[in-house]
């Protein structure tokens, strides 16, 4: 007998993605004589967000406000650490590419049609940068109520 996965029914969703935070790349053009073809070249990390992303996803795509809120943690370089551990003055915010908003495009764009019907619903973002030993990415997805977005000033 095939046991059904329960997905979670709620306005609040959190789940972290193991790896190497990734931006979205452009997409890539060829010729192959009259014939133009795309790919995308960020299918492979896509694929392994949402396989990591899928448990964690809402019985039906959100269709309202929602905001979104993403910490993108970064392994530390080398040279953040010397004999004693970690250096005092390690920064703890990343400042370095890839640029945050790269970042997010790359999580919207894996996660729509999933998560939500099209990411014009998405209303509210933030995102933040930072170093940590274990590189993942943590998603936070709330749907916002119609007080939360008509109070907005």
């Amino acid at each position: 007998m095939k046991k059904k996965m329960r997905l979670p029914m709620t306005s609040q969703i959190e789940f972290e993605v193991l790896g190497d935070p990734k931006a979205l790349k452009r997409p890539k053009f060829f010729r192959r004589g009259k014939f133009v073809g795309a790919y995308d070249p960020n299918q492979h990390e896509k694929e392994n967000f949402i396989s990591q992303a899928i448990l964690s996803r809402p019985q039906k795509p959100f269709d309202e406000a929602i905001s979104l809120h993403i910490t993108f943690y970064f392994k530390r370089p080398k040279g953040h650490y010397n004999k004693q551990g970690l250096k005092d003055d390690a920064p703890s915010h990343h400042i370095s590419k890839p640029d945050a908003d790269n970042l997010i495009k790359f999580v919207c764009d894996s996660l729509n049609g999933i998560f939500w019907k099209d990411d014009s619903v998405v209303s509210r973002v933030s995102a933040d940068k930072v170093y940590s030993d274990i590189p993942k990415m943590v998603v936070q997805i709330k749907q916002l109520s119609s007080k939360e977005v008509s109070n907005v000033q």
